[in-house]
């Protein structure tokens, strides 16, 4: 059974920075890659980046690109999420989901309970 646990989240100012993470268990073949994604209240989940476990290929939604990096630790099984210049439009809850690659969320199986990020103007 897949498992994912987020972790990291908090309270920052603008311009701060986190550091999520995403410890993923019992990854089968479909576990192709790892997305993160956002939901703020009222609102859908939209992508926010992913990373191809075999090769560390990573995908970016362009409101995160150059401020976001997200890598992978293949022999941890631990995904991360490096958040810089934080904005306050980048809060929510973000949750990690394991699956096929892309940007939605039906192409993920399996999710975390997800993490809150909330950032101060």
């Amino acid at each position: 059974q897949v498992r994912l646990v987020e972790s990291g989240g908090g309270l920052v100012q603008t311009g701060g920075s986190l550091n999520l993470s995403c410890a993923v268990s019992g990854r089968t073949f479909t576990s192709v890659a790892v997305g993160w994604f956002r939901q703020a209240p009222g609102t859908e989940r939209v992508f926010v980046a992913s990373v191809i476990w075999k090769d560390g290929s990573a995908y970016y939604a362009d409101s995160v690109k150059g401020r976001f990096t997200i890598s992978r630790d293949d022999a941890e099984s631990t995904v991360y999420l490096q958040m810089n210049s934080l904005k306050p439009e980048d809060t929510g809850v973000y949750f990690c989901a394991d699956g096929y690659a892309g940007i939605l969320p039906a192409t993920y199986e399996h999710w975390g309970q997800g993490t809150q990020v909330t950032v101060s103007s």
